[in-house]
């Protein structure tokens, strides 16, 4: 049974309560850097410490109140949070712009964010280890263009999708990385009325690295970057999904994703067992890959900053990690409790009379000496008969004199084994890292 999705942690990065707590402490971090440089009275930090003990979800009200006569978000914290200390606040946002604190709180949630992302993926990477071992020697049709082509086994497609997850891993630590930089240098980055060490105090402070240069925001191309990584992790997941929906088909029906007691197909059609969940994976992901083109058009903005990419950046970033959080657990309790079906794969290696070792007859004709074009030739249209008659492929090139001229009956036997097509399969697991 698929359980449902309760991931709070994730959705609670982005809730009010968070943002305006780590906005607290980047002002707090910014009072401490003043005082280091004996701007602020350290008693006065220490009044501010104090008094910012109080809960922060409890204030949120109050800010949405403030806010809805300022209609400025920072404006409105800073006045709710005045309130809660006293005159001491007087020194809280001290030579900063609003950029600085919200910039700067944004590359914190996309850390926090980020992390659980990596949570996600490891655990899919894990379940995709043990399925792909499980089914390292599992023979099935492996298809291009939708057609048999050759042999190849469940396990390798798995541990294919296991290395794409490994790269999601690399994508996802990358972006978390080219985030991972704040900004506290002023209006349009000049740090006129704050001095670069207030910056370096407080991104050292909270993980991060100084941006070298800014404008009164962090250039866009960060978050760009960032979404487009999340977009292709949910590609794969689109891809995987999709194999799925291909194998779960009735003509096929190789593989199934989790079917629970008591769930229904259809309404109309008692016997149906839809992929619905991988169907939601596929359509989800294009949200995300419509979140990375949002995030491309922020990347644009007038001179040193205008405000078109925030109200943008208030959903696509929200919206976007917390959704690709669901897809990866989602398909994570795909993989765990996904049907596999052995036998109904060996028909299907069965189901083309043995055309699918066609390659191997060709070889051993031009082995023999025949020409690649007149060995094609031969190969080609016993092949076709057997497609269009139901015969069997290795009678044919039996029966066949121009075959038989060339090659003895043996020859022929031996091109039609399926260990043939798997005998490097140890060695790709090796190569993966499933010794």
């Amino acid at each position: 049974m698929i359980p449902r999705y309760s991931r709070p942690k994730m959705a609670a990065i982005w809730e009010p309560a968070n943002r305006f707590a780590i906005w607290l402490k980047i002002e707090i971090l910014a009072c401490e850097a003043w005082a280091e440089l004996g701007v602020v009275p350290r008693e006065a930090v220490e009044e501010i410490r104090a008094k910012a003990t109080f809960d922060m979800a409890a204030l949120v009200p109050r800010i949405d109140e403030i806010e809805r006569r300022t209609r400025h978000d920072v404006v409105a914290f800073t006045e709710a949070v005045a309130e809660k200390i006293g005159p001491a606040s007087r020194y809280i946002h001290l030579g900063l712009t609003s950029s600085d604190v919200l910039d700067t709180c944004l590359a914190c949630q996309m850390r926090q964010a980020a992390d659980l992302l990596l949570e996600d993926v490891a655990a899919l990477e894990t379940a995709l280890a043990a399925l792909a071992v499980k089914h390292k020697r599992t023979p099935m049709m492996g298809r291009t263009h939708g057609i048999h082509a050759e042999p190849t086994t469940f396990g390798l497609k798995l541990a294919m999708w296991l290395m794409e997850m490994r790269r999601a891993t690399e994508r996802l630590t990358r972006a978390r990385e080219v985030a991972s930089f704040g900004k506290l240098s002023g209006a349009v980055g000049t740090f006129a009325n704050v001095p670069p060490q207030v910056e370096e105090y407080v991104c050292a402070k909270l993980g991060l690295k100084p941006e070298p240069i800014s404008t009164q925001i962090i250039q866009r191309d960060r978050h760009a970057e960032y979404l487009a990584a999340l977009g292709i992790v949910g590609s794969s997941l689109d891809k995987f999904a999709t194999e799925i929906r291909h194998l779960q088909r009735t003509e096929v029906r190789e593989a199934e994703e989790p079917f629970a007691e008591g769930q229904k197909g259809s309404s109309a059609m008692p016997h149906k067992r839809n992929p619905v969940s991988c169907e939601q994976i596929s359509g989800l992901a294009r949200l995300l890959r419509s979140n990375v083109q949002a995030g491309m058009e922020n990347v644009a903005l007038w001179h040193e900053r205008d405000i078109s990419h925030s109200s943008v950046e208030r959903v696509i970033l929200p919206d976007g990690t917390i959704l690709l959080d669901y897809l990866l657990v989602k398909f994570c309790d795909i993989v765990q409790g996904m049907r596999v079906d052995p036998e109904q794969m060996q028909r299907n290696l069965n189901a083309t009379h043995g055309v699918i070792y066609s390659q191997q007859v060709l070889l051993a004709l031009s082995k023999a000496g025949v020409t690649r074009e007149a060995a094609y030739a031969m190969v080609q249209r016993n092949a076709m008969r057997a497609w269009e008659t139901g015969a069997e492929f290795r009678g044919l090139l039996l029966a066949d004199p121009d075959v038989r001229a060339v090659l003895p009956a043996a020859e022929i036997e031996s091109c039609f084994d399926l260990g043939y097509h798997l005998r490097h399969v140890d060695a790709i697991f090796r190569r993966v890292g499933l010794d």
